[in-house]
């Protein structure tokens, strides 16, 4: 447990396990596969940015933070993510949801506070990026 009973500066030991530096305590993540401190990896999707395509939703792993485009965007990313590390849970990166999904299980449930952001920009907009969507977007949107 925490000494000083805070969530300081907390380091991530293992999937479940979070210590803190200032103290030396440690505190188990409430389910497994999740890191409350793993902040996001930017405000898009990370492969959808690299190579200079577009996404619908964004939704974040909850164990590294990953950054990934929806199952309706072109490409899934997060999905894809999930398949290919083992990270199972993710979280809406989008303003305004707080759900949590499991690939794994096919379970959706409420989950714990994450690092911050929670969410892309509200200025960013849905579909996004600005500038890389195109004009029949809604056409190309996988069910």
């Amino acid at each position: 447990m925490l000494k000083h009973g805070k969530v300081g500066n907390l380091l991530s030991i293992s999937n479940s396990l979070v210590k803190c530096s200032s103290c030396g305590g440690t505190v188990k993540s409430q389910r497994e596969g999740i890191n409350p401190i793993a902040k996001p990896t930017g405000t898009g999707c990370v492969e959808c940015t690299a190579a200079g395509g577009w996404w619908f939703h964004l939704r974040r792993c909850a164990e590294c933070g990953h950054v990934g485009c929806c199952d309706s965007s072109p490409n899934h990313h997060a999905s894809k993510h999930a398949a290919s590390t083992g990270h199972s849970i993710i979280t809406s990166f989008e303003p305004g949801e707080q759900w949590f999904y499991d690939y794994r299980t096919g379970e959706a449930f409420d989950g714990p506070k994450l690092a911050p952001p929670n969410s892309h920009p509200l200025e960013q907009p849905t579909p996004g990026p600005t500038g890389r969507v195109p004009h029949d977007w809604q056409s190309r949107l996988r069910d």
